[in-house]
């Protein structure tokens, strides 16, 4: 058991504060990361708000972790000590439940979440199993490798599982923390690739981030717009708006996705007469395990997607936090130790 400083939430909507913690050292099957940095996802809301079950307190946040594994417990044996590491939302699994002894470890009934069954990485160190820890390629840096443990792997894994093939048309609905990371692997993924956000203000961004298209979604039908280009073989909706989402699938062509990652609890007011006609499906995704999410980092340094990212210290993790809730920076904030 050491000290070290980590921010933690005393209950839930109370502020952050930084705090010194005991980080215990790692048991069987675990290592202690001594993190670089976390990214800040704009899930952390619903954990400091206390959006989910069976949560303790105090709470330390943070799902997007990079770092260098400090220490290794008994039964490791495919890290070592100073390896570069990350963390995602996939926090590790348990191996033993159904669904992990088909393979599906992202499914599994005792998955663990970083800041949800174990302190987060809002925190100068950190325990966790070895199961979640994915490698990070010598190209990145801490602060790059970070968001790809959520936004990146669950936007580049979300694009790879459609059906699309390269010169297909692929939208991106919500150009945010999740969608700017879309439209990049969209692009690189060889699909023409068409942002919507409302207003004008993101043109700009979308085209820089690879975008072929544009397409403000305040300026009248998002699915007219969409079939004027052709219509699209799938979107991936980023934004947690149902309104928003409904609202681009009547731009689909025939057997179209829309592929859910935007967290709402609203429903999605779509019909079934919607879908049945030109066999249309709706989709789900979840985050990606850690080998996929080594995929992911693998892929952005073949293809230089990168997070666009604005920096901040631990001691400024409240403001950074602040940051996101606002809606500031557009993109992703990560905090650095």
């Amino acid at each position: 058991m050491a000290t070290h400083r980590a921010v933690q939430v005393s209950a839930a909507g109370a502020t952050l504060e930084l705090a010194d913690v005991e980080t215990p050292s790692p048991g069987r099957d675990e290592v202690r990361i001594a993190v670089s940095a976390c990214g800040v996802c704009g899930t952390d809301r619903a954990f400091v708000h206390g959006g989910f079950p069976d949560m303790s307190w105090p709470l330390t946040p943070g799902h997007e972790i990079a770092g260098t594994v400090a220490e290794v417990g008994a039964g490791v044996t495919d890290f070592a000590v100073g390896d570069r590491v990350a963390v995602g939302w996939f926090g590790g699994c348990c191996y033993h439940c159904i669904p992990c002894r088909k393979g599906d470890f992202i499914h599994c009934e005792n998955m663990k979440v970083p800041s949800w069954q174990y302190p987060g990485g809002y925190a100068e160190s950190v325990t966790v199993p070895a199961s979640a820890l994915a490698r990070i390629p010598s190209e990145l840096s801490f602060a790059e490798a970070a968001p790809m443990g959520c936004a990146g792997v669950t936007t580049y894994n979300a694009l790879r599982n459609t059906k699309a093939m390269a010169g297909d048309r692929v939208a991106v609905l919500g150009i945010g923390g999740l969608g700017h990371l879309g439209v990049q692997f969209c692009r690189a993924m060889g699909f023409e690739t068409i942002a919507i956000a409302r207003g004008t203000d993101k043109a700009d961004d979308a085209r820089k981030l690879g975008a072929h298209h544009y397409i403000d979604s305040t300026a009248g039908d998002v699915s007219a717009a969409m079939r004027a280009l052709g219509g699209v073989s799938v979107v991936l909706a980023t934004a947690g708006n149902s309104d928003a989402m409904a609202a681009t699938v009547g731009g689909l062509l025939p057997r179209g996705e829309l592929i859910t990652i935007g967290v709402t609890p609203d429903p999605l007011p779509i019909s079934p007469a919607q879908l049945i006609g030109p066999g249309l499906s709706i989709t789900g995704h979840p985050s990606g395990t850690a080998r996929e999410v080594e995929e992911t980092m693998q892929f952005a340094v073949m293809s230089g997607v990168r997070a666009w990212i604005e920096e901040r210290p631990l001691a400024q993790a409240a403001d950074a936090y602040a940051a996101m809730e606002q809606g500031r920076p557009r993109y992703r904030v990560v905090i650095t130790v």
